[in-house]
């Protein structure tokens, strides 16, 4: 029982204190924006304590999928990781630095860095990815498997229709009052 000089809601989580939504609840953007929060937290506190970034492990995964022995081309790399040129070869920078990421001239067009893991990079991977298959079964423990496979169905298909349409994502604008049709 809840004593009268204890703040109403004390112990409970924000969203849960009180009778009423956050004003965030019901608006896709700031959902989007709050989940990723969440995120990024969770996977900072992952791959912080080895000193990289969520994005840095982000191509350490792509990387790992790679089985030519070549490596993948740098600017398929910012296309798998959904970043510009410049930021992945900043990443790649880092990466190489740090000697988990080997990168090499392409032999048959001397432009194209060819990227892939190296055994150090490799090793640190297999040590990082049960900790992030945790992180994320943590942060969808609030629902069950089936919940959790339908969650990323429905956000791969609003992602790959908004990507996929020729307007950028945008539907047909409002017609202000005035205008003509």
């Amino acid at each position: 029982m809840q004593s009268s000089d204890e703040a109403p809601g004390r112990g409970v989580p924000p969203v849960m204190a009180g009778n009423f939504d956050p004003p965030w609840h019901g608006i896709p953007t700031a959902m989007a924006r709050r989940f990723h929060q969440i995120c990024t937290a969770r996977s900072s506190e992952v791959v912080g304590e080895f000193g990289l970034t969520p994005l840095q492990y982000g191509v350490m995964l792509h990387l790992s999928r790679v089985t030519d022995n070549r490596g993948i081309e740098q600017n398929v790399l910012a296309d798998r990781v959904n970043v510009d040129r410049n930021t992945a070869s900043l990443l790649v920078e880092q990466l190489v630095k740090i000697g988990i990421v080997a990168r090499q001239v392409n032999g048959a067009d001397r432009r194209v860095r060819l990227l892939r893991l190296t055994p150090k990079g490799k090793k640190l991977y297999a040590r990082l990815r049960p900790l992030f298959v945790a992180a994320n079964e943590n942060i969808l423990s609030a629902i069950t498997p089936r919940e959790r496979k339908l969650l990323m169905g429905l956000l791969i298909r609003v992602i790959e229709d908004n990507l996929l349409r020729p307007d950028g994502g945008k539907r047909s604008r409002l017609q202000s009052p005035g205008s003509k049709a």
